[in-house]
């Protein structure tokens, strides 16, 4: 590390050029980002995809349909709402991009007193459909009284997009001010504390730009927008800090040479191994092989590795251009170390271990009761703000036009398929068992399948009147229900929408065996895939993240105690994140209407705030281990690493709750979760962990944390020097 530090002072302007070019090019794609984003990421390859492929392939279903929301004030006479609707059909008839499209007039119970609704389907993806909205929202106009809304899959899709976009840049403007004032109180001065902020852009942008190259070989969701920003962000100022507070530190006794030398060599390596920490983190997300995990994971891994490698190239550089002038425009007075308030604090932990220690788990243990009661849910339209027309729509169409026992939540989709024609008598006789299974079925509230439709029971009569009867009679019922082998059977459960009960009830039905072939799909597959998928996975990324993190700690400090309560603490903290986030949201407290929790929330938070925290951990031990192997003084060297980083972590740990919490301010409700849930994670690590807990364990462990394996620690002789 120490060659690195000197290789850089040395070509530090070739070093600056270069990354210069790097940013312009990044710069160019970074802008096209947004336009090869996408759906909110839970695509997942099981039996509902294959399930959604044999309707659209054999039942000629849409793809994906648009709904127009039509609605009147109470002035508008009858004649002219009628008219509204026919001439904007009739002005549709210059679109050609859809597969077909129903008027409200063309099937009953589309038009209900003030409102109406129609439907275009489309034989292309709701991620593909851009082109034709926007032509859409041409054709389609307002009179006075009189609205139409696009709503539906396709155009909440792109309204998520918008609103990610709208996200971001208003948690920029309420974080960065703010960030930009915490560098200020840490470093005294304007140059010092405006480096951070221009690292932790440059990543972002850099990163951003890489991420676009992505999109040629998956299909990258919305989310992106956000979460690279919220992670980069955060932890570019974070090494930043580290590296900018040690460098000014040793510009009082060195040359600007050696002061980047030593930098690097000790914040360096502190960044090298806390980004790694992060990096394993975000790697745990590939084994749960679903598109938002898969992207978080690709953008978050991309922008730890550019973060710590700007902090590591760039930064140097441009500190070593800089020289002593990083001390200018001081508008603040920095108080010495040893005076400090972290001083003090740091003697008053380590007077009363035992004391801190309890006080400290009794808060941490109390934040986990909640967790108990947390219902998981997908994300769905409920996301948008509540203010954008698609969802206003959405839920009048919803109100107005499908019982809430009909609705998507509660139905499942199942093709039988048969050997030979489905509609023969023997084949029959093996739906209609099917069918009576279904019927027997508690949970079970309607089925709608060709026997419902026409009222006939037995299977040689029904039979006969499908295959011999009157086109007219039988045309419609073969057209939705029947296809050759296949038949279409819908079932609607009474269970609550997005129920654990509805979607075990489909786990069991969709491994039971029946006299013919049973396809499900459906809402509540489509959920049980997505729930199976995340608690089958997610313990695996678990184990690597808590493993490699154990064995990193432990080549870091030559500890084994120190890794192993890292590891702990970091895992009771988060606990108790997740239950402040239950009782805000799930039960509405603080002004928030109550919401079920994100289903991405526990599995981003974890696999993001464990590598994040490790920060804070690093940062902290590493101080401490530097004076005991000066001074070989377990308790001295605590209360000086203490003194020395507590500002650090204080700060970056503000910087890192500003920036995440920022989009408690936003729109998108899983975005609100995510960044709330991480800036309390934070906030209860860098506090009740770092501050208090760790000092107070190491205090109570004495030189059992530098035990490692009857090895002295990194190999070197302790020797008694109070640390200057």
């Amino acid at each position: 590390m120490e060659k690195l530090g000197g290789f850089i002072y040395r070509y530090r302007k070739w070093v600056i050029a270069l990354w210069l070019l790097l940013i312009g090019i990044s710069g160019v794609f970074a802008l096209k980002l947004p336009s090869v984003l996408s759906g909110n990421g839970f695509e997942y390859k099981g039996e509902y995809n294959e399930t959604r492929k044999l309707l659209e392939r054999d039942f000629g279903q849409a793809k994906s349909s648009i709904i127009l929301v039509f609605q009147r004030d109470s002035s508008v006479s009858d004649d002219d709402w009628k008219q509204f609707i026919q001439t904007t059909f009739k002005d549709l008839k210059k679109f050609d991009g859809t597969k077909s499209i129903t008027t409200p007039y063309n099937r009953e119970g589309m038009v209900k007193e003030d409102y109406a609704y129609g439907l275009l389907s489309f034989n292309k993806s709701a991620e593909d459909l851009s082109d034709e909205i926007q032509q859409l929202s041409k054709i389609l106009k307002n009179k006075k009284g009189l609205k139409v809304t696009m709503t539906g899959e396709p155009i909440i899709v792109q309204d998520l997009n918008i609103a990610s976009q709208e996200d971001l840049a208003k948690a920029e403007m309420i974080g960065l001010p703010i960030a930009l004032i915490v560098l200020v109180l840490a470093f005294g001065g304007l140059i010092a504390a405006s480096i951070p902020i221009v690292i932790g852009v440059i990543s972002i942008l850099t990163t951003m730009g890489a991420v676009f190259f992505f999109s040629y070989g998956t299909d990258l969701t919305i989310f992106i927008l956000n979460i690279v920003p919220m992670i980069g962000l955060a932890l570019s100022i974070d090494f930043a800090l580290l590296l900018i507070n040690r460098y000014k530190e040793e510009l009082h006794t060195n040359s600007i040479k050696e002061a980047i030398t030593i930098s690097v060599a000790t914040a360096g390596r502190s960044i090298i191994f806390s980004g790694l920490c992060v990096f394993i983190g975000l790697s745990a997300l590939w084994f749960i092989q679903i598109d938002i995990f898969q992207n978080v994971a690709l953008g978050g891994m991309a922008v730890v590795f550019i973060s710590a490698f700007c902090a590591l190239t760039f930064l140097p550089a441009l500190l070593a251009v800089l020289g002593v002038k990083i001390n200018k425009f001081s508008i603040l007075r920095v108080a010495d170390n040893k005076t400090s308030i972290w001083h003090r604090f740091a003697k008053f932990v380590m007077k009363r271990p035992l004391v801190m220690a309890v006080a400290a788990l009794a808060i941490l243990l109390a934040g986990l009761i909640p967790v108990a009661q947390m219902t998981l849910s997908i994300p769905g339209t409920e996301s948008l703000p509540e203010k954008y027309p698609s969802r206003v729509a959405f839920e009048a169409f919803e109100e107005h036009f499908i019982p809430k026992d009909k609705r998507n939540e509660k139905k499942v989709s199942i093709v039988l398929e048969t050997k030979g024609n489905v509609l023969e008598t023997n084949n029959l006789e093996k739906v209609t068992s099917f069918l009576e299974q279904l019927s027997k079925d508690n949970l079970v509230e309607t089925v709608n399948s060709p026997f419902s439709a026409t009222g006939i029971e037995e299977e040689e009569m029904l039979s006969q009147l499908l295959q011999f009867g009157p086109k007219e009679q039988t045309a419609p019922i073969l057209d939705y229900f029947v296809r050759d082998n296949k038949m279409l059977v819908e079932v609607y459960l009474n269970t609550n929408d997005h129920s654990a009960e509805a979607r075990e009830w489909i786990r069991e039905w969709s491994n039971r065996d029946f006299e013919l072939t049973a396809h499900f799909g459906g809402a509540i597959k489509f959920e049980q895939e997505i729930f199976d998928e995340i608690f089958e996975k997610a313990p695996y990324g678990l184990l690597l993240i808590v493993v490699s993190t154990f064995f990193i700690l432990m080549a870091a400090f030559r500890s084994i105690l120190i890794p192993l309560k890292a590891i702990l603490m970091n895992i009771l903290s988060l606990s108790c994140t997740f239950g402040i986030v239950v009782w805000i949201f799930q039960q509405g407290h603080l002004g928030v209407e109550p919401a079920d929790i994100a289903l991405i929330l526990p599995v981003f938070v974890f696999t993001l705030v464990f590598g994040l925290s490790m920060d804070y951990e690093v940062f902290l031990i590493s101080r401490i281990q530097e004076f005991y192997l000066r001074t070989g003084d377990n308790t001295e060297a605590t209360i000086f690493g203490l003194t020395y980083t507590s500002k650090i972590i204080t700060s970056a740990a503000a910087i890192m709750i500003v920036v995440t919490g920022a989009f408690a301010f936003t729109g998108v409700m899983p975005i609100k979760q995510l960044g709330v849930g991480i800036a309390i994670a934070i906030f209860i690590d860098a506090t009740i962990v770092r501050m208090v807990l760790v000092p107070a364990l190491m205090k109570l462990f004495g030189d059992w944390n530098w035990w490692f394996f009857g090895f002295k620690n990194n190999g070197l002789t302790k020797h008694k020097k109070k640390p200057a």
